[in-house]
């Protein structure tokens, strides 16, 4: 019996027979990721949910440290030795992904998620022909032979932009735009449902990174990729993603629809990240900046871990952990937002008014 495939794109992705063709293509839950200090354990992740549709692109952003980048190497867990998935579950079109061995993982590394990496003079191996590191999880994971490997390698590199005789340089013979489009056509190569990209643009000038934010949006479309872009610009998200999520202390503080979000930011935490953020078609005006410093992960503070921070803070902020409520597709974490008595989500008093009275409020916000 042949399995059921979904078609997106140019692509077809063999489904396992009890999952739903409907159903997302990744399913996160209350994923949990620690390092393993001599100090202590740092809860890097903490119980981080989300879900990426067939063809979406979903943006992560945060401060350094907020948990971007162990989560996306938690899916198949690229992660250092001294970090460990400690609970949760991963669900890629159906199957979960944590209790598998890390043998049982390579059937899916590449495969069906790949990563762009930051920096791609570091993760390229300077010692080989950018066309070789190409072919190589062609020919190794795929079962394709060393000739038909190589074509395939010279594919990919016209396909990002490259002309195929280039396939012969090593890295250091490559301007950095060019290596970084030849860690996509790498990540490319296996023909992968998800892509994840992390902080692929930051090393280049502005036109390079507009190029290559160019060419991942018309390669999503192109062959139907799934997309997790991991940033610190939010206008990198606001030009590639269709959804976005806000991360702080190792925590989901807010997710939703980019439009949405960026129109209307509900968690003060994404409220003072765009106003960090320069608008050129604003009025000139100062940044505003985030006093103080994100939380000690080996022992976060209970309750909300932005409290210390947000000018909005009350009582119960310092002692209960928020729960999730969504609006309008947006999802926030969040004291300032309460469930009303048929379990619809209802606004607070905005921001500016609690940071004002924020004792007379504790009690409505609870």
């Amino acid at each position: 019996m042949t399995e059921p495939t979904v078609a997106t794109g140019r692509r077809q992705w063999p489904l396992p027979r009890q999952a739903d063709p409907d159903a997302p293509l990744l399913v996160v839950d209350d994923l949990r990721t620690h390092f393993r200090l001599e100090s202590g354990s740092v809860k890097a992740v903490d119980g981080v949910s989300f879900t990426l549709n067939y063809g979406e692109a979903l943006g992560i952003a945060g401060e350094s440290g907020c948990g971007k980048t162990t989560t996306a190497l938690s899916l198949v867990r690229l992660l250092p030795a001294n970090a460990t998935v400690v609970g949760g579950s991963i669900r890629l079109m159906g199957i979960d992904l944590v209790p598998k061995s890390d043998a049982a993982l390579r059937r899916y590394r590449w495969r069906e998620i790949s990563m762009v990496f930051q920096g791609a003079m570091n993760a390229l191996n300077p010692v080989r022909r950018i066309r070789d590191q190409i072919a190589e999880p062609i020919e190794h994971r795929l079962g394709q032979s060393a000739a038909a490997s190589r074509k395939r390698a010279g594919e990919l590199l016209e396909l990002v932009g490259i002309p195929r005789k280039r396939g012969a340089a090593y890295p250091h013979e490559l301007s950095g735009g060019m290596r970084q489009r030849a860690m996509i056509a790498m990540a490319l190569a296996c023909d992968p449902a998800i892509v994840i990209g992390d902080e692929p643009t930051t090393a280049l000038d502005v036109m390079v990174q507009a190029q290559i934010l160019e060419l991942l949006e018309d390669l999503r479309h192109k062959l139907g990729l799934s997309l997790i872009l991991i940033t610190h610009d939010l206008s990198v998200i606001a030009e590639t993603c269709d959804r976005v999520m806000i991360m702080y202390a190792g925590r989901v503080a807010e997710e939703g629809p980019v439009h949405e979000v960026f129109r209307r930011p509900r968690h003060p935490y994404t409220q003072k990240l765009l106003a960090a953020f320069p608008n050129i078609a604003a009025d000139r005006r100062a940044l505003e900046v985030i006093p103080g410093a994100p939380p000690d992960l080996r022992n976060p503070p209970p309750g909300c871990r932005f409290a210390p921070r947000c000018p909005a803070a009350m009582a119960i902020c310092t002692e209960v952990v928020p729960p999730e409520l969504t609006f309008d597709g947006v999802r926030v974490a969040c004291h300032l937002y309460r469930a009303d008595g048929d379990g619809r989500p209802v606004e607070a008093p905005t921001i500016a008014t609690v940071g004002a009275s924020a004792d007379a409020s504790t009690e409505g916000a609870a």
